[in-house]
């Protein structure tokens, strides 16, 4: 664990589960950057790198997934509040030492609250639509290593992790 603050910030005095009060916040620009990866046979990744995959364009469908994803954060997450993103960006990348997929996703705005739930949101479910769309192929592949990479913005400051 790092930082200063080791409290959890979505329970209160009593115990309960509550949404936190940012409406005292300074608005800033905020940016969030989340990655994770899929892990899968090589045949697989030549099939989706190749286009031929049954249920069609793979990392086309998955990079647009993690948009759509990040905007519904607050549908899916109950104590995340509902956004005004200015910015998802959701990149996918071969890497034949996994073998399989790397994702990354950024999202952005300028408001009172981070965006660290939607960028990490983007990258789940990308890799959760990569391995819906190969499953017919290969169904021992493996979603791993979700995380937030960095993040700017805010009273907490600017974090990036030591081993990126």
């Amino acid at each position: 664990m790092t930082g200063d603050d080791r409290t959890l910030t979505h329970i209160d005095a009593s115990g309960e589960a509550n949404m936190v009060d940012v409406g005292d916040k300074a608005e800033t620009v905020r940016i969030a950057v989340a990655e994770g990866s899929i892990r899968m046979a090589p045949a697989t990744l030549d099939l989706i790198l190749k286009g031929d995959a049954k249920k069609g364009d793979v990392i086309g469908t998955a990079r647009l997934a993690g948009i759509m994803a990040a905007k519904q954060t607050s549908s899916l997450i109950p104590l995340c509040h509902p956004l005004m993103l200015t910015k998802v960006s959701v990149e996918i990348r071969e890497d034949r030492a996994l073998p399989g997929l790397r994702v990354e996703a950024m999202a952005k705005l300028t408001g009172r609250t981070g965006v660290e739930m939607e960028a990490l949101t983007a990258v789940s479910v990308a890799c959760l639509t990569i391995y819906d769309m190969a499953k017919a192929a290969d169904r021992e592949m493996e979603i791993g290593g979700v995380r937030l990479r960095e993040k700017s913005g805010g009273r907490s400051g600017d974090y990036k992790r030591e081993d990126t």
